[in-house]
């Protein structure tokens, strides 16, 4: 979502699972098995403050918001929640690598969502259901952010 959302502002995009991986060396599944979640959070909270600096659309993995100084940086920042149900987000990583799901991802995902979703909307300015296709949860995050690109 965030690339298209920068490919259509004309601005470029960070992903934190992906400077994430780049920092250690590992996917964020394999960092999460050998190191554990604490691991992940610290590592985590460090190339989000990275991103956030750069002219970019940042994308966060769902557990970001899980630490408080990751909270206070997301509060700053112009933060929207992309939301839908549990069903439509464990049909969308079944394939991923994804520990922190278990051998039964939509009871995890449920779980997941009740400790995180007073996180999410503690930094959140606006909530865009992201059930619908790309273009249309694109749209819906532009007409609520009430900008033009934030960059370039």
């Amino acid at each position: 979502m965030a690339r298209a959302l920068a490919a259509r502002w004309a601005c470029d995009w960070r992903d934190t699972d992906d400077l994430v991986e780049a920092r250690v060396g590992v996917t964020v599944g394999e960092l999460l098995r050998t190191r554990g979640e604490g691991a992940l959070r610290d590592v985590e909270v460090e190339v989000l403050r990275t991103a956030l600096a750069s002219d970019a659309v940042v994308s966060t993995g769902g557990g970001v918001v899980s630490r408080d100084e990751a909270r206070a940086l997301l509060r700053e920042e112009p933060t929207i929640w992309l939301d839908c149900a549990d069903e439509v987000v464990a049909s969308r990583v079944s394939d991923g690598d994804r520990p922190l799901l278990g051998e039964d991802p939509r009871a995890a995902l449920g779980e997941l969502r009740e400790r995180r979703e007073a996180w999410y909307r503690e930094v959140s300015r606006e909530r865009v259901d992201a059930a619908s296709e790309l273009d249309e949860v694109v749209d819906a995050v532009i007409e609520v952010s009430g900008r033009v690109a934030p960059c370039g």
